[in-house]
């Protein structure tokens, strides 16, 4: 892969998958800066995505994170967190592939509902529901979003993250 390509790293993945804590650590490993785009909506906005969603609908919030990803695209030696949605919307996994390098943080149905059952952060999606109602709602987010997340041009297992294996295979792209 062209070194260009590799001076953003988009992480992707559901919510819960831990994008936010291993790209802290992938940044300070690679000597990079690290920005969470949820914060970066937080902070652009001044309010937050619980409050949000409670406030105007998810079409207008896919459609305002979307530019702030636009707007991402800017940076240098920069990891970005995205949001767990927005790979899937409009055409940003194309964008975010031909702008650096994406990798997809995998986590079973199973193993992204002990997370968010447990998450002290509140998600608008999930926030609420009983454990069925919870396990039936990431599945059917998952299957929708699967698709998306698999365009990423690496995928690690996100329980177990390896940090130095996982700097070797950004190094040999």
């Amino acid at each position: 892969m062209k070194n260009g390509l590799k001076s953003k790293i988009f992480l992707v993945g559901f919510m819960g998958s831990g994008k936010s804590t291993f790209g802290r650590q992938l940044a300070v490993e690679l000597g990079y800066e690290f920005v969470d785009l949820d914060h970066v909506f937080e902070k652009k906005y001044k309010i937050s995505i619980n409050r949000f969603f409670e406030k105007y609908d998810e079409s207008l919030f896919r459609k305002l994170e979307y530019e702030v990803l636009i707007e991402s695209f800017q940076l240098e030696k920069t990891v970005i967190s995205t949001g767990g949605g927005t790979a899937s919307f409009f055409d940003a996994m194309d964008q975010m592939n031909s702008q650096g390098l994406t990798i997809y943080l995998k986590m079973t149905i199973e193993q992204l509902f002990d997370r968010l059952k447990t998450a002290k952060r509140k998600r608008p999606l999930v926030q609420g529901k009983e454990d069925d109602e919870l396990i039936k709602t990431i599945d059917n987010l998952l299957q929708k979003r699967q698709p998306f997340y698999h365009q990423a041009k690496l995928e690690i297992e996100a329980l177990e993250i390896d940090l130095q294996s996982v700097k070797n295979k950004i190094d040999t792209m």
